[in-house]
């Protein structure tokens, strides 16, 4: 099976596998403990924050591990907002966020926030002018994610970050699928808070972070919690966090060369599917914004993504139909139709994802068998 779909989780690397098997087998002390074998484990994960820190230009004593993407955009968000002032309830996002904070944000308009969705252009782009719209004396929160799972479009988050800081706003972002791909520095952004995740990274499953800015006052989730500072009940897992850590290090320090390799990888689909356009469109791809060049989006009109999908799986290659944690839902993509596509073109749509691990051939090789997919359908 040739692997793209990296967008939804990667494999471990070798380093980041052997240092949780390391760390499990001779740190497992819960790092709370006061006794040596917790002191030692708590030394790991302080080591950990630091390199996390780090790495997003961040404080140490503003990281805060949890198990996954999900779980930071939801606690950060709701952190923040348990210590914001409650005469404000209105929050602004985008239509095209993760399942995870979309579905948060229903919850929440459930609970007496009122939502709004800042208005994206045909490129999935939402510019300052478009945020600035939306805003109100009552808004109390911002959470825009910094680049889409679905089509790659970055978001302008220090255009956004400047602004918010000067109206006093809570500023969140969704740095999922942006960490360890581009720079990253929250203090240049001016972001009030953070989510990233291990498993995007070459890192373990059931990891990930939120960065809130030490000098925001927030409260916690759940009451009476110890660990973590009182952001996240539950024993750390500490040989996790300890294999994101290096797992990150190890993007950060081929960030470039990374990049250099993806733009080849997408240069290669350029020249394979652009003779072809009449029957595949690849999304953006004229876009005058900075975009994942690891995320390469296709629309295939007249044909449903999920038979696409198929059929790859069926020829051996593993590509997707957008978000691994919306699978199964009947509803098209929001990101699709938030970039004008009905219901159904927004069906009509597949994603192809790139690592470290892709070779130049099986890009070739892919689009070769992706038209001939096409080719003995229309028959």
């Amino acid at each position: 099976m040739i692997y793209l779909d990296y967008a939804a989780t990667t494999p471990m690397s070798d380093y980041a596998l052997s240092i949780y098997t390391e760390t499990a087998k001779n740190a497992f002390g819960n790092s709370n403990s006061l006794h040596d074998i917790g002191g030692q484990a708590n030394d790991i994960l302080q080591a950990s924050r630091k390199i996390i820190a780090n790495l997003i230009g961040g404080e140490e004593n503003g990281v805060y591990f949890t198990s996954g993407g999900t779980e930071a955009n939801i606690l950060a968000v709701q952190s923040l907002l348990n210590g914001a002032d409650p005469m404000k309830r209105h929050i602004i996002t985008s239509s095209m966020e993760h399942s995870s904070l979309y579905s948060y944000f229903q919850l929440l308009e459930e609970k007496g926030y009122e939502i709004s969705y800042a208005e994206a252009d045909q490129y999935g782009y939402i510019s300052l002018d478009a945020l600035k719209k939306s805003i109100r004396d009552d808004t109390v929160l911002v959470s825009i994610q910094h680049g889409n799972s679905e089509i790659g479009q970055i978001q302008p988050i220090e255009d956004f970050g400047n602004y918010l800081l000067e109206k006093d706003i809570l500023f969140h972002s969704d740095c999922v699928q942006t960490f360890g791909k581009v720079p990253l520095n929250v203090k240049k952004a001016n972001v009030t808070a953070i989510s990233i995740s291990s498993h995007k990274i070459y890192g373990p499953k059931g990891v990930g972070a939120v960065h809130i800015n030490p000098s925001v006052y927030w409260k916690s989730v759940f009451l009476h919690t110890t660990h973590e500072n009182g952001f996240r009940p539950g024993t750390v897992n500490v040989p996790g966090i300890a294999a994101f850590a290096v797992a990150a290090r190890e993007v950060h320090s081929a960030i470039d060369e990374t990049n250099d390799h993806f733009i080849q990888l997408r240069n290669i689909v350029r020249t394979k599917l652009e003779p072809h356009e009449k029957h595949i469109n690849i999304i953006n791809n004229s876009s005058p914004y900075k975009q994942l060049n690891n995320i390469i989006a296709l629309f295939i009109p007249g044909i449903e993504g999920q038979y696409i999908m198929l059929e790859a799986n069926r020829y051996g290659y593993g590509i997707s139909t957008g978000s691994a944690c919306q699978i199964g839902m009947q509803a098209p993509s929001r990101t699709m139709t938030a970039l004008g596509f009905n219901d159904s073109e927004a069906k009509q749509y597949v994603r192809i994802s790139t690592g470290k691990a892709t070779a130049a051939h099986e890009m070739e090789e892919f689009c070769d068998k992706l038209i001939e997919i096409i080719k003995n359908f229309k028959k």
